[in-house]
Parts: C-alpha cells; sequence; structure tokens
C-alpha cells in the first residue's frame, strides 16, 4: 500500500516544483505545537499564486495524530479516523463547528464531544439537504448523548452552501468538516457535487478564524466522485500562501480510496 502525503501550496502544479514531501512517520517535538487561541475573523485575502510552502516553517496540527496517520498509511485505520484524530488538534471546548455533511451522524456526534463542556458554550451546526440523514442524526443522538449536550447541536434541512444563512454573521467557527460523497444507506443516486461543494467552501473560507480547520473526505469511488476531488484540489490549490496551508493524503495504489485534504488557515 503506498500513501502520499502532500504540504502544498497549489496541488494540480508538477510535484518538483510545489509539492514538499513529507517522510513518516513524524518525530517532531509535540510539546512544541500549540493550540490556536481563539481569534476574530479576518477577511479572506485573494492573493495570486505563489512558491512553494516548505513543511519544516510551518508546523501543521496533523503531526500531533502520528498514529492514526500511520494507521491510514498501513491500512487498519480508515480516512474519518484520521480525520477525528486531526480534529482533536484543533478544537477546543467552547467552540463552534460545523458539519457540513451530516450523514447518519457520526461526525456531528464527534464534533460535539470536542466542543461540549460543562458550560454548555459549545456549539456544533449541522446541515443535510436529505431529511433521512438528519433523522438519524438526531435518532444517533438522542441515546448517545444526555439532553444538555444534544441542545449543543443545530441541525438545518440545509444544503451546505447555504452555512452561511444559519451561522449567525459574528459567529467565530474553528472547524468545518465534509464527509463528501453519498449517505451510506441511502439512494446512491443523491451525491455530494462540485458547484455546491465549491461555494460550500468559499463560504468556510470566509467565516473560518485564524488557527481553524477546513476538514474534508472526498469519497471518489463513485460516478462523479473523481470529478469532485479535482475541483477541490483546484480550490485548494488557490488558497493564498500567506494565510492557508494545504494538505492532502492520498493512497495512490487504490484509486477507490477515499481522499483526505486539510485546509489550515493560519
Amino acid at each position: 500500500m503506498a500513501a502520499s502525503i502532500f504540504l502544498s501550496s497549489s496541488l494540480l502544479k508538477p510535484p518538483m516544483e510545489t509539492l514538499t514531501l513529507i517522510s513518516l512517520p513524524f518525530r517532531r517535538n509535540l510539546s512544541s505545537l500549540r493550540r490556536p487561541s481563539p481569534l476574530r475573523r479576518t477577511p479572506n485575502p485573494n492573493f495570486p499564486y505563489s512558491s512553494r510552502i516548505q513543511a519544516s516553517a510551518h508546523p501543521f496540527p496533523v503531526a500531533a495524530s502520528e498514529e492514526a496517520l500511520m494507521g491510514f498509511i498501513t491500512g487498519k485505520r480508515r480516512a474519518t479516523e484520521v480525520a477525528h484524530s486531526v480534529w482533536k488538534s484543533i478544537i477546543q471546548k467552547g467552540d463552534t463547528v460545523i458539519d457540513a455533511t451530516c450523514g447518519n451522524g457520526h461526525d456531528t456526534l464527534a464534533l460535539l464531544k470536542l466542543v461540549g463542556d460543562e458550560s454548555g458554550r459549545g456549539c456544533v451546526y449541522g446541515m443535510d439537504i436529505q431529511k433521512s440523514a438528519l433523522e438519524s442524526t438526531s435518532s444517533l443522538l438522542e441515546i448517545s448523548v444526555d439532553s444538555s449536550e444534544k441542545k449543543m447541536v443545530k441541525l438545518f434541512s440545509l444544503c451546505h452552501s447555504k452555512m452561511e444563512d444559519v451561522v449567525p454573521r459574528d459567529t467565530l467557527v474553528r472547524l468545518v468538516a465534509f464527509n463528501l460523497g453519498y449517505l451510506p444507506g441511502g439512494d446512491k443516486a443523491v451525491i455530494t457535487r462540485s458547484p455546491t461543494t465549491l461555494l460550500a467552501l468559499e463560504a468556510s473560507s470566509r467565516i473560518l478564524i485564524a488557527g481553524g480547520l477546513i476538514s474534508l473526505v472526498v469519497y471518489v469511488g463513485h460516478p462523479g466522485g473523481r470529478d469532485e476531488l479535482v475541483a477541490i484540489q483546484s480550490f485548494a490549490a488557490s488558497l493564498p500562501m500567506e494565510s492557508w496551508i494545504s494538505c492532502k493524503f492520498e493512497v495512490l495504489n487504490r484509486p477507490a480510496c477515499p481522499v483526505l485534504i486539510f485546509l489550515y488557515r493560519r
């Protein structure tokens, strides 16, 4: 099993010109990684593409998830497990986060466990266009958390491209999570598509605070999945290196394996 781990300001440029390959396992001093502070939202600049990012210059929080990442590389851990592990390095108690594709609710529940505290300040905004997905999410929360925790979750029957319609304007969002493709156990003809996913990514980039993360698990084994990945990579490549780090994890010899993409706002 082969895997690629790239840290890049342009995921579509020739590898020798723009990509920095990181050898694994990571051996960084994790105590040197500082958790992001709750900074205020800043505008998203539109700088042109510039030179490559050197991994050693800007530590990415995935370094704290070595075990999950090595499990993914050796085929023992799922892509979603790696994503959840990375979230733990980003999210703080009391944060506001977004589950842009609720699905069956497992990501929503994982996010709730990370943001929830005794003060009840944490909040998870969850959205999905399929009513059955929201019902599954609500049912999972009902049996998994108490009533006070469930109040921290706000579910909306809404396309993820419309997230700014439900998240209050001055809300400081720490993380936006996407689990793209179709609903497991649902209608496989209903899938996430490039146009609305790109709109959702643009919205995410506007509301995310510095030190925040856009997390994507992209399923490419179904019709349209590979096209969606290409569109996401193009978006990631367009982000200015001065304020973003774009990171991609892909299993090269299993073309149907989910692809992980993390967009970290510095």
